[in-house]
């Protein structure tokens, strides 16, 4: 019994050892990526990687897609071609109800073919400010106004083959100022979601739109006044 007490006591100090060698690892590994390493490391020199332009022509120019064919030059001087598309940008909103819960929209999109959970969404038009398109498409989709604007943050949500920009947005204070207005061939469903049940369908792949999934990080942040 005390050779099986002895094992039992070394077992449970390893345990402590292990235990005080992982904290010390997470903290290490926090330290390692703090947002002000993070901001250290977007200051260093970036030359060595930067590719430049010798050549831009329009492959393609539709109502919304403006696709782009160019010849560039990498960091070792050879020459390539990149294939992109450019954007006018847009923004997303985040609608917080007076409860808490969170507005979304249900939409079909056709390039997946199936019908997504998403927050109200749109593009900047030209000359317009991108507060001013959070507020008309705030309205437009689902029929609120907000009393309270902040804006929160920029994300680019397929950095591989758009320029695309996305402005997100938090509203708050809502109030119904009527039906929703849609444009000529959109149809929108709205429903209510606890940032819990959102956060929720995210795990369990009900929400995969990017910039939904985006704001979601950020509204986390702030509700939390971590941010």
């Amino acid at each position: 019994m005390k050779k099986q007490a002895t094992t039992t006591g070394a077992t449970r100090n390893k345990a402590r050892t292990s235990t005080t060698k992982n904290t010390e690892k997470s903290e290490n590994f926090q330290k390692t990526f703090s947002v002000d390493s993070v901001a250290t490391a977007a200051n260093h020199d970036e030359n060595h990687l930067v590719e430049t332009t010798i050549e831009s022509s329009r492959v393609f120019k539709g109502r919304l897609l403006d696709v782009r064919l160019d010849r560039v030059r990498l960091p070792d001087a050879s020459e390539t071609t990149r294939e992109y598309v450019r954007h006018q940008g847009a923004v997303v909103v985040i609608p917080v109800l007076d409860g808490g819960k969170l507005v979304f929209e249900r939409q079909f999109r056709y390039p997946i073919g199936r019908v997504m959970i998403e927050f109200p969404a749109g593009k900047i038009d030209p000359g317009e400010l991108a507060e001013n398109a959070a507020k008309r498409e705030l309205l437009e989709e689902t029929g609120f106004v907000a009393g309270q604007w902040r804006r929160l943050g920029v994300l680019h949500p397929c950095v591989g083959y758009s320029d695309e920009r996305i402005e997100i947005f938090l509203a708050r204070e809502l109030e119904r100022r009527g039906g929703q207005n849609l444009d000529q061939g959109e149809f929108i469903d709205l429903m209510e979601l606890t940032p819990e049940e959102a956060a929720a369908a995210v795990r369990d792949g009900e929400i995969t739109d990017a910039k939904t999934i985006g704001a979601l990080f950020w509204a986390e942040k702030v509700n939390s006044s971590r941010w």
